[in-house]
């Protein structure tokens, strides 16, 4: 599932493209992706302007002219892409927004379970309320991060920071790079992660989401950036899909355990 820093990557991509053109035709060719009648839905879209891009948590976010607002999430396989002016149909490209540059961008979902919604401002204010800390924000401090784990000591810590009503974006594949460049296991129990080691999760945390952003996310099932391109930060996981491989810090072996109904990577030397 694309995490924080794929979404990341494509609003930052798209920022240039779209903010400014107006959205002049919208085709929809499976409506089940979307909150509204189809009718309904490109009626409300169709002559909007896009005049700011945001991200919240796994959300890309489309912020349109007279109080609307695009929200798209990709879920485990969903793709926005910019298409340009004469693109190729992917079998799985289902909703098609043409720009006022003739220009397309393309919301694609092999699995089809990712969505777009469109919801005005006070709508959507009710959705973000539902998500917790934004871990790269500038006011989000370790203490803060103790805060969570002080009340969820019973919870183990990979399934915490992976709970978006605690902290939002963090996702399978980063909670289990935090846990091992913190060397904390992560089936540890947060009650018995002691300060010295909550530093070092808060630093490790912050490090591998931005070190993912710079490299344009990590390319796992179908995730591309807005330009169709793979991120390279997969070169870059120290233990996610490395099973039976060795250690990059102390040339043992990486093993894989259950956690939650997710599989989970770690270091049992490193990680304790």
């Amino acid at each position: 599932m694309p995490e924080l820093p794929e979404v990341e990557t494509i609003k930052r991509q798209l920022e240039n493209k779209i903010i400014g053109k107006k959205i002049k035709d919208v085709e929809v060719r499976y409506a089940k992706l979307l909150n509204l009648p189809e009718k309904d839905f490109i009626k409300q879209v169709s002559g909007s302007k896009i005049v700011a891009l945001k991200r919240r948590a796994k959300l890309l976010i489309w912020q349109l002219s007279n109080d609307k607002n695009l929200v798209f999430h990709l879920k485990m396989a969903g793709q926005v892409i910019w298409a340009g002016k004469n693109p190729e149909l992917a079998r799985y490209t289902y909703v098609i927004f043409t720009l006022s540059d003739s220009n397309k961008v393309f919301f694609n979902d092999k699995r089809k379970f990712g969505w777009v919604k469109f919801l005005n401002n006070q709508d959507l204010e009710k959705l973000l309320l539902s998500y917790g800390h934004k871990p790269l924000d500038k006011n989000f401090t370790w203490q803060d991060l103790k805060e969570i784990l002080n009340k969820k000591k019973r919870i183990r810590i990979k399934p915490l920071l992976m709970d978006q009503t605690l902290l939002a974006g963090v996702g399978n594949i980063y909670a289990q790079e935090a846990c091992f460049c913190a060397g904390i296991l992560p089936e540890r129990k947060a009650g018995d992660i002691v300060d010295e080691d909550i530093k070092k999760l808060y630093d490790c945390l912050k490090k591998v989401l931005l070190d993912s952003i710079k490299h344009h996310g990590t390319s796992a099932d179908a995730y591309v950036d807005a330009m169709g391109n793979k991120g390279s930060f997969e070169a870059r996981l120290k233990v996610y899909g490395r099973e039976g491989e060795k250690c990059y810090r102390c040339g043992g072996i990486v093993k894989k355990m259950r956690l939650g109904g997710r599989g989970t990577y770690f270091c049992p030397k490193c990680q304790a």
